[in-house]
């Protein structure tokens, strides 16, 4: 599995050319043979505070991301590392590391916000990189995480509010880490001391007040609260002395500062054993091949003036797998049925029921790697190859028992067309030497094994054409009177009727059968897909929980700060989710 995850040094996933993103063809290549679940970690920040040297650390190198020791910003676009998860051998871990934000030479921060926003959708842990202390001016450069409901849209219906629409980023956002760099200050609050996540969480109190200067204070912290459930401070001593800090990705742990190089260590240990796997609304799980539908969803969106949209994402990549678990399905079932299926099959009823043991477990296949099938549209198309694929093996299974009983009545009865040409049945008493004769042969016909389901029709359609010779050997019997030789064709009329009837009774079977499986098939295909609709529906309602447990906390802490204001702003929010958990057949009043 490493080598899946093997590459030697970074690539640039989204490039960034004159402010417009592209995306980069051989970092795709690359995330489309990862088969595993994938932790996303992205890092976000100021340009020259030492992000690609926290990223290096995440991948145990020294050296990849450029770190670049000039006041040149070195990161353009986004990039990408791609290595093994050093805690968890079934997943993988890749490193996303931004263009610093707020580069002087840039001049526009239209694309800082896009590259910001990008992380933002792109990672399961969002680490976002300052220097110094969690101040007014910290926040003041946060100001893109108050511009996400610009940026970022979760719903793509035109009739969502864009309050109700940002509501809901709590569910796909990721975990929030702040790591403080150069951090010289001593970690109290009120003489006491305190860990840095409570300094964090003091950081992101608000301020009483109506005025621009308190709204433009409590807006980023705001959104921090609001979108982010979970969050982790890092406090990072100075490195190094300042001369020595253009060498940092050749200096060894020794000739760091020892404090720093421990934060370091609890900053990966924390990464490795607590960042989740890139999930999506529906607890759908993001492997290489899905976090490159993803990037080329959102930087297709971009380009085109459209905002990213994760419903649309989401619905973009079921496209791509809904279509691919169909495929799946029905190669299941071809080498399945090529195992099992040995034509013909003596009965029709032999056959339906292979293709039901195979069709059942294809419809499984199918269930499995497809999601958000949007009114079972790929499932219906299954539904009607399968049912193709049914119907192709019936006239195949027809054909080879039609072939095979034609054989057989050649290679039977061909030393009796011999010796009728040869006259030995044109003599007194030959038509009932010739009748026992074709008794006999019927016997031997009907005793051979595996002659599929034509058999009866091909034997009576073979003794049909061989009627006028019969009924010539028949007249031409001298032994037999004119009554008796009309009692023989009546006989023989009689019998032929029989035959007939028979046949349309076997039809009628037939068409019974397949009528059933027709139902037996679709009975199938609701049975699996109310098994899948219900796991979906609990999986809903369990994110919703968790979204609703999380706005109530939040509006509780509001409510005890004394923000009326803004609990009351939340608590449409959670009406709202209310009523969509009612919806969907459950209402968890908490």
């Amino acid at each position: 599995m490493a080598s899946e995850t093997h590459m030697p040094a970074p690539v640039c996933l989204i490039e960034n050319v004159k402010g417009q993103l592209k995306v980069n063809q051989e970092a795709l290549r690359i995330l489309s043979a990862i088969t595993q679940p994938v932790v996303v970690v992205a890092i976000v920040g100021l340009y020259r505070t030492g992000k690609s040297y926290l990223m290096n650390k995440l991948a145990g190198k020294k050296k990849g991301f450029s770190l670049g020791s000039t006041v040149q910003s070195h990161t353009k676009g986004i990039w990408m590392w791609c290595v093994p998860h050093p805690k968890d051998s079934k997943r993988s871990l890749v490193l996303l590391d931004t263009e610093g934000l707020g580069d002087v030479e840039k001049g526009d921060n239209q694309n800082d916000s896009w590259i910001f926003a990008l992380a933002i959708l792109l990672s399961s842990t969002f680490v976002y990189n300052s220097m110094g202390t969690i101040n007014q001016q910290a926040m003041d450069q946060l100001h893109y995480v108050t511009e996400l409901t610009d940026r970022i849209r979760a719903k793509s219906a035109p009739d969502t509010s864009e309050v109700q629409d940002s509501a809901d980023f709590v569910s796909f956002f990721p975990d929030f880490v702040w790591a403080l760099r150069d951090f010289s200050l001593q970690l109290e609050i009120d003489g006491n001391s305190v860990c840095p996540d409570s300094y964090l969480e003091n950081s992101l109190k608000l301020q009483q007040g109506t005025s621009e200067k308190v709204k433009n204070y409590n807006l980023p912290r705001l959104c921090i609260r609001k979108f982010f459930p979970k969050k982790k401070c890092f406090i990072f001593d100075r490195p190094a002395q300042r001369k020595k800090l253009a060498q940092l990705e050749t200096l060894h742990d020794d000739e760091l500062d020892s404090e720093f190089v421990g934060q370091v260590a609890e900053f990966c240990s924390y990464i490795f054993s607590s960042a989740k796997t890139k999930t999506l609304p529906g607890g759908i799980q993001v492997n290489g091949p899905r976090l490159e539908s993803l990037v080329l969803t959102y930087v297709s969106a971009i380009s085109s003036g459209d905002l990213p949209c994760m419903e649309n994402a989401v619905l973009a990549l079921a496209q791509i797998e809904n279509s691919a678990a169909v495929q799946k399905a029905l190669a299941h079932y071809d080498q399945h049925m090529g195992q099992k299926v040995q034509l013909p099959t003596d009965t029709l009823q032999e056959l339906l029921d292979l293709h039901r043991a195979c069709e059942r477990e294809a419809i499984k296949i199918f269930i499995k790697h497809s999601f958000k099938d949007v009114d079972q549209v790929f499932q219906k198309e299954l539904a009607a190859q399968l049912e193709k694929k049914r119907d192709h093996f019936c006239e195949q299974n027809v054909k080879a028992s039609s072939d095979r009983c034609s054989a057989l009545l050649q290679d039977i009865f061909s030393p009796l067309e011999e010796e009728v040409k040869q006259g030995m049945y044109s003599k007194p008493g030959g038509y009932h030497l010739l009748i026992q004769k074709v008794q006999n042969l019927k016997k031997k016909y009907q005793e051979e094994p595996r002659k599929g389901i034509q058999a009866a029709e091909v034997l009576q359609k073979y003794m049909q054409s061989k009627e006028d010779m019969t009924n010539a050997i028949l007249q031409t019997d001298q032994t037999l009177t004119e009554k008796e030789k009309e009692i023989e064709v009546e006989r023989v009329k009689a019998e032929s009727a029989e035959e007939a009837a028979k046949r349309l009774e076997e039809m009628q079977k037939k068409t019974q059968e397949m009528l059933e499986q027709k139902e037996k098939s679709y009975q199938e295909h609701i049975k699996q897909l109310t098994a899948k609709m219900e796991e979906e529906r609990a999986q809903l309602i369990k994110e919703q929980e968790q979204t609703l447990a999380l706005k109530l906390q939040e509006q509780a802490n509001l409510l005890r700060e004394g923000f009326q204001n803004e609990s009351r702003q939340l608590q449409s929010e959670i009406k709202q989710l209310k009523e969509n958990m009612k919806k969907n057949g459950k209402c968890v009043i908490l």
